[in-house]
């Protein structure tokens, strides 16, 4: 789990207070709840974060200020634990992230050791988000290997019927170690640079990357108004 603590529009956000727990410490939770996942670890870049994970009980690893990606950053923590041959990448900020769908890219990546890298998409069924360059879509091959990650509409549907739905991508990742190594060995891409999504530094080296597909949503939280809405989700699902 990276975990920084700066952030443009919500500094200090890992340690905002969310239904009386730090936002942290509700997605450390969530990866707990993994069946498949045999260590939970928070890299962070700042020693306040380090001293919530220790009270709370998790395992955290200090890392540079300066990594540019938070896949940099769980490549730096990776070297403390050389045992751990699948890495999986959960955002410190998806405080609702599901512990199935985590589940789900270890065993994919497990049971075939040729997925050296792998995330996931779900369904858009606001027509709304299509536009919003928030919302970054994906489109697959048919194999489930990403062809290209845009933020703009993707694809161009000129014939509704022959792709009838399009997919937004879920910041969630998995790499077998060794591809990690070589992942963050890349400089930064150009599609990378220009789109602003580091996982086209995968696909513009000629690498694939496997798509899995789920139903299940997890909301970020990038501002204290995204914090108040989830903390009403689970006063809401708590009561």
């Amino acid at each position: 789990m990276p975990a920084r603590w700066g952030s443009t529009r919500f500094p200090g956000k890992p340690l905002h207070l969310i239904a009386g727990k730090p936002l942290v410490q509700h997605v450390w939770e969530r990866c707990q709840d993994c069946k498949q996942v045999d260590d939970v670890i928070i890299a962070t870049d700042d020693p306040r974060i380090a001293e919530a994970a220790a009270s709370f009980g998790a395992k955290a690893v200090l890392t540079s200020p300066d990594h540019p990606s938070g896949t940099d950053r769980i490549a730096e923590a990776a070297k403390s634990f050389p045992d751990h041959r699948i890495l999986i990448n959960v955002q410190g900020d998806e405080p609702l992230i599901s512990p199935a769908l985590i589940d789900e890219l270890a065993c994919t990546m497990r049971d075939d050791a040729s997925i050296k890298m792998i995330t996931a998409a779900a369904p858009i069924h606001d027509a709304a988000q299509i536009s919003d360059a928030n919302v970054v879509k994906v489109i697959f091959d048919t194999h489930g290997d990403a062809l290209y990650f845009s933020r703009s509409p993707l694809p161009f549907v000129r014939n509704p019927a022959a792709w009838p739905r399009s997919y937004r991508h879920l910041g969630i990742y998995g790499f077998q170690r060794s591809f990690l190594f070589q992942f963050v060995a890349w400089p930064p891409s150009r599609l990378e640079q220009t789109e602003s999504l580091e996982q086209l530094r995968a696909l513009e080296n000629g690498s694939r990357i496997r798509v899995v597909l789920t139903d299940e949503l997890s909301p970020g939280v990038d501002t204290p108004e995204q914090a108040a809405a989830i903390e009403q989700h689970l006063q809401k699902h708590s009561s």
